[in-house]
């Protein structure tokens, strides 16, 4: 070690490695005037060292940041503020605002008094137009996106509404030929015009839940303090008027109050107790339950069926469109209910899952948030 070397203090040290610094570093006292700046800090703001020196920082601080800076140093200084990091315009010698990146700390002395400030700084200005730049693009897409929904989803309404006209054609003079034709058809050809039928009328009821998709998808959401317990009342009683010939025992529990869409909510319950009638056509009597427990200020829905149930392998597909784990002599459908009912939830910030065992029965669990102030009542 040369003796040079051996007299350098640990302050000599660190102003050495200021100097050699790639970033903006400067000292500024107690008061918030320059002590000493490196040359990245001078050329970062375009004034030589002998200009800055002695001088208020607040003179380079852009205006609109003068009073946080004057806020930064008293907390610096009285110890409520430790350090920061924060992201600061200062003034160039042309007058233009540089964006910066700023670390300051406060320096103590041996006795643990303050000293001074120690501060660095880099120019973050490129940084900040690619942040712009890419907020810009992500509106640009968004609003492009956003567009293409539209326009894609007026093409489906019109596609939708142009096949029912001959759907509606095609039920009714099929309907006409059964009466009128009857007695002249023999049975290849009343089952031959029973299966047109058929497909007509699941071709109107796939159109209606498409319809239904795209309405729970785009509708806007009218929150309200909802009474779940009415609502799945009121879906069980239309199961038992359109199928008037089944024994059925739909047991819900009462108090069962969220917050949310309740039109959204009676086309859920619609899907999920209609699943469940669906897939126990073979019980007799048929049974759903409907119970509620409140977790969090979260309602927790049980709807639960005695039916065909299914395998848990194939879950995962339950609530993709088109997606069916029972073909149609089973009673499956269209594959467009469970959708309707996860996207609903969706939209309510809720959760939609299931539970089964074939031959057991199913349980679709919906996770929703409570009514404020209501206590789901116990089964």
């Amino acid at each position: 070690m040369t003796e040079a070397a051996a007299h350098e203090t640990g302050e000599d040290r660190f102003r050495m490695a200021m100097q050699a610094s790639g970033i903006g570093m400067a000292i500024v006292d107690l008061h918030g005037r320059w002590v000493e700046v490196n040359p990245v800090f001078e050329r970062l703001l375009g004034y030589a060292a002998a200009d800055m020196v002695g001088r208020s920082a607040a003179e380079f601080t852009h205006p609109d940041d003068v009073a946080l800076s004057r806020g930064f140093l008293e907390g610096l200084n009285d110890g409520g503020i430790p350090a920061l990091d924060v992201r600061k315009r200062y003034l160039r010698r042309d007058g233009t605002a540089v964006w910066t990146h700023a670390n300051v700390a406060l320096v103590r002395g041996a006795d643990g008094a303050p000293r001074c400030l120690l501060v660095q700084i880099r120019d973050i200005g490129d940084q900040l137009a690619a942040e712009a730049q890419a907020r810009t693009d992500a509106d640009e897409f968004a609003h492009a996106l956003d567009a293409s929904h539209r326009h894609l989803q007026l093409f489906a309404d019109a596609v939708a509404h142009d096949l029912r006209a001959p759907l509606r054609s095609i039920e009714s003079f099929s309907g006409l030929l059964a009466d009128r034709a009857a007695e002249r058809l023999d049975e290849t050809d009343r089952d031959y015009l029973d299966r047109i039928r058929a497909a007509s009328a699941r071709m109107t009821a796939l159109l209606a839940a498409l319809n239904d998709l795209s309405h729970v998808t785009r509708t806007s959401m009218r929150q309200a303090r909802v009474d779940l317990s009415l609502l799945a009342d009121w879906v069980g009683a239309e199961l038992l008027d359109a199928d008037p010939h089944r024994r059925a025992d739909i047991r819900v529990q009462p108090g069962l109050f969220v917050e949310g869409d309740e039109r959204l909510l009676k086309l859920m319950l619609t899907q999920l107790m209609g699943n469940a009638w669906k897939f126990s056509r073979e019980r007799d009597p048929i049974r759903i339950e409907i119970s509620g427990e409140r977790d969090n200020g979260r309602l927790r829905i049980a709807i639960r069926d005695y039916g065909a149930g299914f395998d848990m392998r194939y879950a995962h597909k339950l609530f993709e469109p088109f997606q069916r784990l029972h073909g149609p002599d089973q009673g499956g459908g269209h594959g467009l209910g469970l959708a309707i009912a996860k996207r609903i939830a969706d939209r309510h910030r809720g959760q939609l899952r299931a539970q089964s065992e074939p031959d057991v029965g199913s349980t679709f669990t919906v996770e929703l948030p409570a009514a404020a102030g209501e206590v789901a009542a116990h089964a």
